[in-house]
């Protein structure tokens, strides 16, 4: 099953999507569960499920991505994850990298994507983002997929020239990770780390891989956070990027205004979007 959060005639909903297009689990289910990451708290995907045979209420044109949760109390990411990456940044620390990013710097399926004025060096990075379904803490690696509603694309935009020693400057410009289109739940993805991940800029192929290169791999990343932050429903792990980034490229190759940046993972989804130069900051009014 995919689950989608998007806007329709300028209201919040989400759904089930489909091939003919999209089943509106908002307005059959959201005074209950207002919004997907409700739906995830409650445990009710299997509510979902009940409207999968459902006639399709919207085409997929007709709706606006949101990300696919739009508010998470967390969003965690992992640095130097994949072993080409690694590489490229000569990195030998065995621990995981981790950094944090806010709900603010997120944007859906085919949104813009923000390109910083500060920045010159925009790069890429495409990821698979696991989404929490059941919260907990020192949650065991053996236990730790149970934990996982589902997975989704991530483009984790990095204004490279703002990050230094420590990652969140280079992270958290707004609009600069793209999430979606949708979630694809657990039961779809036996194996997380079976999966090929591509990105392209410009229909160029600019990282091919497979979730099976993770240094950490899913459920050890899970037993890991778990250790030192609780988990909630929602609560979304972005788990590395491939090598091929435009920084380590001989030229460097970054993003800039009117790129289509894209990142496929299979069985889950295709994300696009288009990078946009950010506005000019109006000057203080005295």
């Amino acid at each position: 099953m995919k689950l989608a959060s998007f806007m329709y005639q300028g209201q919040r909903s989400y759904g089930m999507v489909t091939r003919q297009g999209v089943i509106d689990l908002g307005r059959r289910l959201g005074g209950r569960y207002p919004d997907l990451k409700a739906l995830l708290a409650a445990d009710a995907i299997s509510m979902a499920a009940r409207f999968s045979n459902d006639p399709c209420d919207l085409t997929l044109g007709e709706v606006d991505f949101l990300p696919v949760i739009e508010h998470p109390e967390k969003i965690l990411c992992v640095g130097m994850n994949y072993a080409e990456k690694r590489k490229e940044f000569d990195q030998h620390n065995p621990a995981p990298t981790l950094f944090v990013r806010f709900a603010d710097s997120q944007t859906g399926h085919n949104c813009p994507v923000v390109k910083p004025r500060c920045s010159s060096e925009f790069d890429y990075e495409g990821e698979l983002a696991v989404i929490i379904g059941l919260g907990g803490e020192n949650i065991s690696r053996e236990q730790a997929l149970a934990h996982v509603a589902g997975y989704s694309c991530y483009m984790d935009g990095s204004a490279r020239d703002w990050q230094h020693s420590w990652f969140t400057a280079g992270k958290n410009w707004p609009s600069t990770g793209a999430f979606g289109p949708w979630m694809t739940t657990r039961d779809e993805i036996p194996d997380p780390h079976r999966l090929a991940i591509r990105t392209w800029l410009n229909g160029r192929m600019v990282q091919e891989d497979n979730t099976a290169s993770m240094i950490h791999k899913v459920a050890e990343l899970i037993e890991y956070i778990s250790t030192f932050t609780r988990l909630s429903p929602g609560d979304v792990i972005i788990t590395g990027s491939p090598g091929g980034v435009g920084k380590k490229r001989n030229p460097p190759l970054f993003m800039k205004a009117g790129d289509r940046i894209e990142v496929e993972i299979e069985q889950i989804g295709h994300l696009s979007n288009l990078i946009v130069e950010a506005p000019a900051r109006a000057a203080a009014i005295h």
